[in-house]
């Protein structure tokens, strides 16, 4: 896997760390490739209970596209007439977010500065936002003529309402961390210097969690958005089977009874 990416498993927790600082996390061609990698891994990894997504550096998050390599492939593009510069969509973008929301486990985001374009959709794929008091977040695809990719179409309208996401994506502006506090956008605000810390705390406590319910819930929520409550219902019965049937949900009944904490296995 590239520098670009780090990929690192401890004790359930793979924490996935955006690892190009100086350009402000941006994303060229190996840094996309790279976190389609270890993203898909993570989601795969049965020893795998919960993935904490991070970058390097103070300043950003990710910015999204690396837009000095993106004039370069736009130019080739019209040479060669291919087109293939907006493949990447394709390739790379949906891939990432598709293993981030449909992991089968818990993912947190720790967002410790900008989080721009396809920056913004990555955190938004996450289930948990802790976010540092210096962060920021914008849309920003109008601004360079481009429509909503990386899923924040989907993710923004359903986070902060079909209103103020309009108002987002076509005004395109940087919102600072206690408006995306109010908007939903962050779940959890922390002290900059704090923000590590926590979010591995975080991420470690679901990581020894049941992650069999974990699942569950994150399948049960994303399915009742876009389905009817007596469908919904169905789906909550289908799930909560499965969830009954789990080794940890017998650890945390025996627990409960006993009066003691439970020690889950995530089967």
């Amino acid at each position: 896997m590239a520098d670009t990416v780090l990929y690192e498993v401890s004790d359930g927790l793979a924490t996935i760390t955006l690892n190009r600082p100086e350009a402000m996390n941006a994303l060229n061609v190996e840094t996309k490739v790279a976190l389609r990698e270890a993203a898909r891994s993570a989601a795969r990894d049965d020893t795998v209970r919960a993935v904490l997504l991070t970058a390097a550096g103070d300043r950003a998050f990710c910015v999204g596209q690396d837009l000095k390599e993106h004039i370069g492939l736009l130019a080739a593009d019209r040479e060669s007439g291919s087109g293939q510069t907006m493949s990447t969509v394709a390739e790379h973008y949906n891939p990432i977010v598709r293993a981030l929301a449909g992991a089968p486990k818990p993912v947190v985001a720790a967002v410790n500065g900008v989080a721009a374009g396809a920056g913004l959709g990555f955190a938004l794929a996450a289930d948990y936002r802790i976010v540092a008091e210096t962060a920021s977040f914008t849309t920003s695809f109008a601004g360079v003529a481009l429509t909503a990719d990386s899923g924040v179409s989907w993710t923004l309208p359903r986070i902060v309402g079909p209103g103020r996401a309009a108002d987002l994506l076509l005004f395109p502006r940087s919102i600072d961390a206690r408006e995306a506090y109010e908007l939903g956008i962050a779940n959890r605000l922390v002290p900059a210097a704090e923000l590590r810390g926590e979010a591995e705390k975080t991420a470690r406590a679901l990581a020894e969690g049941p992650t069999v319910a974990y699942a569950a819930l994150k399948e049960s929520m994303a399915y009742g958005l876009t389905h009817s409550l007596s469908e919904t219902l169905d789906k909550e019965e289908e799930l909560q089977a499965r969830a009954g049937a789990s080794e940890d949900h017998g650890i945390a009944v025996r627990a409960f009874v006993e009066k003691r904490k439970p020690v889950y296995l995530g089967r």
